[in-house]
């Protein structure tokens, strides 16, 4: 499945659970011009009560920690060239007692897609990375996000134990979003959430907000100041190069 849930009781011994995702022909093989080969990319996020195992990448037969017993509820996001053999082991970790423990998570597979993106005070992108959208990214992220949303930040707050910042946004336009996450009721408004270490902070002006679904939250992808992306779209449209329509004001 391409995304769902996992819920072990009383874990003992282990489960290896293999990550073989469908992938359209295209993306199987990449041509001999293309120096960024796409990779798959996949999340888990531990239950608040993940308790009993520990969770292991295995790539090429070589285990990488994902979750601690008793980790934070945090996701962790990882990548594979479709070519590699990957799979989540799941080990259980002895105990004396036998109180019980319930080691559980949810996961999604993200097919082709491009490890996620993140933002800091104009735009940004790469999982992690923190590092401003090109126009070309730009460009992409507002025919294939989940979510575009012209608006202002109207508050940052951080949370320090899940190291992710939440920006409030206000909503003066939903181009597109794939579920309501900004509700409609006076001005729309929702949250857009970001990695801590990007530093977001509130500023004034008009930005165009996109991004993807991780679990159900709002995860920012590229956010350009709105003239900056009508300057680079005009731009795009003149030159033919722009790879989907777009409502520009």
């Amino acid at each position: 499945c391409a995304e769902g849930s996992l819920e072990w009781l009383y874990p003992t011994g282990a489960l290896r659970l293999r990550l073989a995702p469908r992938l359209p022909p295209a993306t199987a093989a990449s041509t001999a011009k293309d120096r960024s080969p796409r990779h798959v990319t996949a999340c888990v996020k531990p239950s608040g009560t993940f308790r009993g195992a520990q969770l292991y990448l295995e790539r090429e037969g070589v285990l990488e920690l994902l979750l601690p017993e008793a980790p934070r509820p945090r996701v962790r996001c990882f990548s594979w060239a479709p070519r590699e053999k990957v799979a989540l082991f799941l080990q259980a970790t002895p105990h004396r007692d036998i109180s019980r423990r319930i080691a559980a998570f949810r996961y999604e597979l993200r097919g082709d897609r491009l490890a996620l993106p993140a933002l800091p005070a104009a735009s940004l992108a790469g999982e992690g990375v923190c590092r401003p959208c090109n126009d070309t990214e730009i460009l992409m992220a507002i025919c294939t996000s989940d979510f575009v949303i012209r608006g202002s930040i109207r508050s940052v707050s951080n949370d320090a134990e899940l190291q992710e910042s939440v920006i409030g946004v206000s909503a003066a336009r939903i181009h597109r979003q794939k579920f309501p996450l900004f509700q409609a009721g006076g001005r729309p408004a929702g949250t857009i959430r970001t990695p801590l270490r990007c530093g977001v902070k509130p500023g004034p002006g008009t930005f165009l907000f996109t991004g993807w679904l991780r679990f159900g939250e709002a995860w920012l992808s590229c956010a350009p100041r709105y003239r900056d992306f009508q300057r680079i779209y005009e731009g795009a449209r003149r030159a033919r190069q722009n790879p989907c329509e777009f409502p520009v004001d």
